[in-house]
């Protein structure tokens, strides 16, 4: 049931995007134990420079223009060791997938309850 922004700046390869996606996903699968059909997530494109803002470090990570922001919005109820595994599989993923440097993935998880979730016909699924 996550819900996935992902926000990359424009100008990379047509690749880029499904690899982004594709890693995440995984990585999810493997660590929050997501169903494979579980997968609803939002990739937009940035100017580098004037529309994904960041300084240029931060807490002892420097970051570059390529900066990719995660933001997963999910039930509540994971460890903080899941949460930390979670976060280290779509870093090796990405880093993988597209030669993204580990300090330019920034990844955000929002906790919510059950009752916050329609997948459709107004009804609350989970509740």
């Amino acid at each position: 049931m996550p819900f996935v922004r992902i926000s990359h700046p424009s100008g990379k390869p047509a690749n880029y995007r499904a690899a982004l996606s594709e890693s995440v996903h995984e990585a999810m699968i493997d660590t929050f134990d997501v169903p494979v059909d579980d997968r609803f997530q939002i990739l937009t494109e940035h100017a580098a420079a004037a529309e994904i803002v960041h300084p240029a470090s931060y807490l002892g990570v420097s970051y570059s223009d390529d900066l990719v922001m995660i933001q997963i919005t999910c039930s509540f109820g994971r460890s903080v060791d899941t949460k930390k595994a979670l976060y280290k599989a779509i870093c090796d993923r990405i880093s993988q997938s597209v030669g993204l440097r580990r300090e330019d993935i920034i990844i955000n998880l929002v906790e919510t309850g059950r009752e916050n979730w329609s997948f459709g016909n107004g009804l609350a699924a989970y509740v």
